[in-house]
C-alpha cells in the first residue's frame, strides 16, 4: 500500500470515531499535512507530518505506517508517532489548565438572593 486517503487514515488510526467525523474536521481546515491545509481525499504517505486537533490541544504526528482498515487500539498506535515538541506542548498546556482551575474555583451551589446582593455590594465598592 503506497498511499491512503487522509480521512481513512485518521479513522483507521483512531483519531476519530467515524470516517464522517474525520472528513468534517479535515474539510473545516483544522488538519494540516506537511504544514498545508488538506482535503479529505488527500493521499498521504509514510513520513508525512500531520497536525490535528485533539480536545483542547493540537497534536503533531508523523505517519509510520498506512492502513485503510480500523483495527484495535494497540495496532492503531503503531501507525503514527507523536513528535516530542507536540508531547511537551500538550503536557505544558494540561498543567496550565490545571493551575487555572485551581485559581478560579467554581462555587458548589448557585447563590441565593442574599448572596447575590452581597456580591453586588462587594463589586460596587470600587
Amino acid at each position: 500500500m503506497d498511499n491512503v486517503r487522509l480521512d481513512k487514515w485518521l479513522w483507521a488510526a483512531r483519531f476519530f470515531k467515524t470516517r464522517s467525523l474525520a472528513r468534517q474536521v479535515v474539510q473545516a481546515g483544522k488538519v494540516q499535512v506537511d504544514g498545508q491545509k488538506a482535503k479529505p481525499a488527500k493521499t498521504i504517505t509514510v513520513g508525512q507530518l500531520i497536525k490535528l486537533p485533539r480536545g483542547y490541544d493540537v497534536m503533531d504526528v508523523e505517519v509510520l505506517e498506512l492502513s485503510e482498515q480500523r483495527r484495535g487500539a494497540p495496532e492503531a498506535q503503531k501507525l503514527y508517532r507523536e513528535t516530542e515538541e507536540s508531547a511537551e506542548r500538550r503536557e505544558k498546556n494540561a498543567e496550565l489548565r490545571k493551575m487555572n482551575a485551581l485559581l478560579s474555583p467554581h462555587p458548589d451551589h448557585k447563590p441565593d438572593k442574599r448572596e447575590r446582593r452581597q456580591l453586588m455590594r462587594f463589586k460596587e465598592q470600587d
